[in-house]
């Protein structure tokens, strides 16, 4: 009901008329509220702290002008009788404090103004102006670096969500206080205004309607106005001054008396040459002797206060700092053995800026986000990946590494854009032809200036951020199998847990031991099949494993469980698959040979597997050109060999077994592949 109240309050106060003892009552709480605030804001560690102070400096402002109705009303109808007509605190600020000469009273209420209107109002808002503006400009700086210090897990996402609250909560109240600033100052020139209206208006009243002379309405009137204009302008002055404290103050954990003693009287120096200063214009005849070397005396005792304290404590952090200088050398521990990075990344010094926010790097944020959508892609989470500058590489080199050994290494350029060519363009570029990294593409790297003019003739164009986190997300998710281990293997098992507590139970230990449920695992991302559904993998495996404990079987027997997913991946929603076969043929050949052979390979001449990597990589080729993926069927058994064949030797072909088509979907064959490495098959309806 706080709010209601004062509303009505603020109401009453300008629609019914006040005695005198209620206007004393409110004066005294104005006051009383503005010293109030003050001493919070002086003890506030920082601005966020009170962040209510612009509505309540708004509040303040009302409430005051709002008084100031109310008293000219009682100055008008009763200040004809003067002395307390209109209350004990506006006749004290007319009599007592100005000594009763209106002249002197017009003076200092001109002076209260200009201080507060010219020096403390205006210097509040310019740098509240300011701080809102640097606010807003450095938010996104702030945001990245709680990303970074999320990223790299120096904080959890609970303190990363309050981080965030506090930055926006920052730039709201720096915004706030910048138009809050707004209201202080039109209240000064309010102040003027009223009191000029209330001198006139009141010699009207009392010489038209009271029929007092000039002079004695003058008098009586223009006291009583100035004694108004004076209550109202301290409070003001003292919010100014509380404005102006909050928005210059720098966050710490000192409030600000004892910032300023700390800062101010760090250094004995200052204190001791303003005491030599002050005690040479002491000595100067005709200067007042007794106050200047009062206070170089005052001054020179407290800087030599200072400096004993200083050595003290030098003394005693020396006398700690002793024992550790004498003491033997650490034991070395395995905590000085540093374990192998499992994702690194090294760059040149060059490069520097592109992982330093400070200088409006992005990659960070760019590998966070790899990591994210490889997390959700693949079904596990992909660990951190830790940067560090390494100068045997040349400046605008940098290498990605896997368990501390290179997997690539490429060069980029930090000044420049990569326009990639995705294999059809409609003109040629200026610059420095390349590579792109990730994919072997022929690229050119170009001025920034003529990204526009790459995109309309067909190319793709890329930052250097943007360059190694592709080439970064593309080395992740064919190395995938490298990176899951035990310990992603039995967090998966734990998450499955907590819906299906039994099936875990029963497949680990029980049936399989966590080191085959990671080969399988293993065995599936290195053929590009994602591990999301590990319910599906960890009932196939129960299912499966009480007959065979072999891998590559159990491995096979979770691809036909997640047959529909694999060739979703493949193909999309589709019902009609294209696929490539082999020649009857062929295929009997080769599961002969894989039978006849006990290492698991194929037992053939080598001019036949030559002569079928020709014509399978033939047939990738034209399902590329017509816009097609390839996929080859072929029967169960010789699955695994061919996919291992076709990885090592033709890109961009995938293999399926024939039990791996969902029931709903149909085949459509496209091309067949003979004994003789030719394409026989022709493309069908």
């Amino acid at each position: 009901m706080g709010v209601p109240l004062v509303l009505m309050m603020l109401l009453a106060m300008v629609i019914i008329p006040m005695p005198p003892i209620a206007l004393d009552m409110f004066f005294t709480f104005n006051i009383a509220l503005s010293l109030v605030v003050l001493l919070v804001v002086v003890y506030t560690q920082k601005p966020l702290d009170f962040g209510v102070f612009p509505s309540l400096l708004l509040i303040a402002t009302l409430l005051r002008l709002a008084l100031n109705v109310a008293s000219t009303r009682v100055v008008l109808l009763e200040g004809h009788q003067g002395g307390d007509a209109a209350g004990k605190v506006i006749e004290a600020f007319g009599s007592f404090v100005i000594g009763g000469n209106y002249a002197v009273g017009l003076v200092v209420f001109f002076i209260l103004v200009i201080i507060n209107f010219v020096v403390v109002t205006k210097g509040a808002g310019r740098v509240s102006e300011v701080s809102a503006r640097f606010t807003l400009d450095a938010m996104p700086g702030k945001q990245m670096a709680i990303d970074a210090d999320l990223n790299s897990g120096m904080i959890d996402q609970d303190e990363a969500r309050n981080r965030r609250e506090e930055v926006s909560q920052e730039a709201d109240f720096y915004g706030a206080m910048d138009g809050a600033s707004k209201f202080v100052r039109g209240d000064a020139v309010a102040g003027i205004l009223i009191l000029f209206i209330n001198i006139l208006g009141g010699l009207g009243v009392g010489m038209l309607q009271h029929d007092l002379d000039f002079s004695t309405a003058l008098r009586f009137y223009t006291l009583l106005t100035i004694g108004d204009g004076l209550v109202a302008q301290i409070p003001s002055l003292l919010l100014s001054t509380s404005a102006a404290i909050i928005v210059t103050r720098v966050a710490s954990t000192q409030d600000v008396g004892s910032q300023v003693i700390s800062q101010l009287f760090a250094n004995p120096k200052s204190l001791a040459v303003a005491a030599g200063v002050l005690g040479i214009m002491g000595i100067i005849p005709g200067m007042p002797n007794f106050a200047f070397l009062t206070l170089a005396l005052a001054a020179g005792a407290g800087a030599w206060m200072i400096a004993k304290r200083q050595e003290a404590e030098q003394e005693q952090e020396a006398q700690e700092v002793e024992p550790e200088i004498v003491a033997p050398p650490k034991e070395l521990t395995w905590d000085d053995v540093q374990p192998v990075d499992i994702i690194g990344l090294e760059v040149g010094y060059r490069l520097i800026p592109l992982v330093d926010r400070s200088q409006g790097g992005q990659l960070m944020d760019r590998i966070k986000g790899v990591r994210k959508k490889l997390s959700q892609e693949l079904g596990f989470l992909i660990q951190p990946v830790h940067i560090r500058d390494n100068l045997d590489l040349s400046p605008n080199s940098y290498r990605l590494t896997l368990h501390g050994a290179t997997v690539s290494e490429a060069e980029i350029r930090t000044d420049r854009e990569l326009a990639i060519n995705p294999g059809r363009v409609f003109g040629t570029l200026s610059g420095v032809e390349t590579k792109d990294p990730a994919f072997g593409l022929d690229a050119v790297w170009i001025e920034p200036d003529q990204r526009d003019h790459a995109q309309s003739l067909g190319y793709t164009v890329v930052d250097a951020s943007t360059v190694v986190a592709t080439h970064l997300s593309e080395i992740l998710q064919s190395h995938s199998h490298e990176l899951l281990g035990h310990e992603e293997v039995q967090q998966l098992l734990d998450v499955l847990s907590k819906t299906a507590a039994k099936l875990v139970e029963d497949l680990v230990p029980k049936t399989l031991s966590l080191g085959q449920t990671l080969r399988i695992l293993q065995n599936l991302l290195m053929e590009n099949v994602p591990i999301r559904d590990i319910r599906t993998i960890a009932e196939t495996l129960a299912e499966h494993a009480v007959l065979s404990q072999d891998t590559g079987v159990l491995t096979a027997a979770v691809r036909v469980s997640l047959s529909r997913s694999i060739v979703q991946q493949l193909v999309g929603p589709t019902e009609e698959i294209p696929v490539v076969v082999l020649d009857p043929g062929l295929e009997q050949i080769l599961q002969q040979a894989l039978l006849s052979s006990d290492e698991g390979g194929a037992g053939f001449e080598p001019g036949l597997a030559e002569q079928m990597q020709k014509a399978l990589a033939e047939t990738a080729s034209q399902r590329e050109m017509a816009g097609e993926g390839a996929i080859l069927l072929v029967a169960a058994p010789i699955r695994p060999w061919i996919a291992r064949f076709v990885k090592h030797s033709v890109q961009g072909m995938q293999v399926l077994s024939y039990n791996e088509i969902p029931d709903n979907r149909q085949i459509k064959v496209v091309a067949t592949v003979g004994k003789s490495g030719g394409e026989l098959g022709h493309d069908m309806d």
